[in-house]
């Protein structure tokens, strides 16, 4: 089992910037498909950006450009830097693990990232 535990939301302007990470358990990190999503209240969860064990990237059109997102394999994290964020920004994202061969989805919490206008 994958245990996530994502960090760093918070309060902002919109223009401004903040960076995301979410710490991963478990040995074989480096295998896992990661990803961003994220859910505003009242609203469907919806993926962000997409980091795979072998690199490659893919983002949300809604993101692309401002949005970065990145792995450290030897800290278990992934990371999520976010910049000219936009009130419609606003929702809890949360961090998705997808273990090599396994068939489970693994998801933290979610932490709170709010654009004020």
């Amino acid at each position: 089992q994958v245990q996530l535990v994502e960090s760093g939301g918070g309060l902002v302007q919109a223009g401004g910037s903040l960076r995301l990470s979410c710490t991963a358990s478990g040995r074989t990190f480096s295998t896992y498909r990661m990803g961003w999503y994220r859910q505003a209240p009242g609203k469907e969860r919806v993926w962000v950006a997409s980091i795979y064990s072998g690199g490659s990237i893919y983002y949300a059109d809604s993101v692309k450009g401002r949005f970065t997102i990145s792995r450290d394999n030897a800290k278990n994290t992934v990371y999520l830097q976010m910049n000219s964020l936009k009130p419609e920004d606003t929702a809890s994202y949360l961090c998705k693990a997808v273990p090599l061969g396994d068939t489970i989805d693994y998801w933290g919490q979610g932490t709170q990232v709010t654009v004020s206008s």
